[in-house]
């Protein structure tokens, strides 16, 4: 199993961001990811970076790691913009991109409202969930973020990673059994249970395990080392 961070994004400027990515760089660790929000969720008054310009800068800087945004929301740009996007990406670090996308939710459809962008319904968000995952297929790796069953199948449809926010081990394992999963959530409250959920994951059949930007990294370096 892969494992990436969660980069500090949230932030006024790149450079906590940059730092992090060196140090994950000298870690091993995998691969580093970005939230796609317009703010961070619940706090409309704090500054958010955009996730594919970070990473750009970051695959440019570090040959060894992989990048992607966790995840980029259709309906922000148009398809085809974001299709572009990522394959200018892919061009930039070939090979070491991920195309995670999702739909968004009720919670994020408000950044939409705040910047005068259409709230679309949850169908025509898939819709066009599909047709982005579709045109990238074959081009470089796509994960769709889990949500509604229909959202799931969607992945299962075009034979891409399910990629599970937090859900439980047996949940994971579960959709395993379906298909591809990585699995994305916060570094556990006691650290001495890192290396334990990152156990758990392997078992379970995730091909990814992305923890949040606290992820203490002796602990991942230890985990790795035994694993």
């Amino acid at each position: 199993m892969k494992v990436g961070v969660l980069l500090p994004t949230f932030q006024a400027s790149a450079d906590p961001a940059f730092a992090a990515a060196q140090r994950a760089a000298d870690a091993g660790l995998d691969g580093v990811f970005a939230y796609d929000h317009l703010w961070p969720m619940g706090s409309p008054q704090r500054p958010a970076l955009a996730p594919l310009p970070v990473l750009a800068s970051i695959a440019a800087r570090h040959h060894s790691l992989v990048v992607g945004p966790l995840v980029a929301r259709v309906g922000l740009v148009s398809t085809r913009h974001l299709v572009a996007a990522f394959s200018t990406l892919e061009s930039l670090a070939p090979g070491r991109v991920i195309a995670a996308m999702g739909t968004g939710d009720r919670l994020s459809a408000q950044e939409n409202v705040a910047y005068g962008l259409p709230a679309l319904d949850a169908e025509s968000r898939r819709v066009l969930l599909g047709e982005a995952a579709s045109q990238l297929l074959g081009t470089m790796s796509v994960w769709i973020g889990a949500g509604a069953p229909a959202t799931n199948t969607l992945a299962r449809e075009l034979g891409v990673t399910l990629n599970m926010w937090n859900a439980p081990i047996v949940t994971l394992a579960s959709e395993a059994a379906r298909g591809p999963v990585s699995w994305a959530g916060p570094v556990p409250s006691d650290a001495s249970l890192t290396a334990r959920l990152l156990d758990d994951l392997t078992l379970a059949g995730a091909t990814w395990a992305v923890l949040g930007a606290d992820l203490d990294l002796e602990t991942f370096r230890e985990w790795r080392a035994s694993s």
